[in-house]
């Protein structure tokens, strides 16, 4: 069974800085790709940075150019940097994680979710 356990979120002034991280344990397969969505209240859950364990990243384009996804695949981590944070990220961020043996990711895994409100 795969757990991933999110830490990081909290209350910062808009323009301020956090750093997401999410640790995983369990049945890791080398073959899978880590990332982080969001839920704001009232919207539907959206992708927000994905990276695969080779390397390629994703990034919504509300957030390209102010978060940073990284991972330490020997420790199967995945952090997210927020930099020039904006009222509208608020949201739980939700890490997940997709894997496989091989091939298409068939199994994904959620995170418990943590808050950011980026608020004055």
């Amino acid at each position: 069974q795969v757990q991933l356990v999110e830490s990081g979120g909290g209350l910062v002034q808009p323009g301020g800085s956090l750093r997401l991280s999410c640790a995983s344990s369990g049945t890791i397969f080398s073959n899978n790709a880590m990332g982080w969505y969001r839920r704001a209240p009232g919207k539907e859950r959206e992708l927000v940075a994905v990276m695969t364990g080779g390397g390629s990243t994703n990034y919504a384009d509300s957030v390209k150019g102010r978060f940073t996804i990284s991972r330490d695949n020997a420790k199967n981590t995945v952090r997210l940097q927020m930099n020039s944070l904006k009222p509208e990220d608020t949201a739980v961020y939700y890490c997940n994680l997709k894997q496989s043996p091989t091939g298409v990711y068939t199994y994904a895994y959620w995170g418990q979710g943590t808050q950011v409100t980026v608020s004055s």
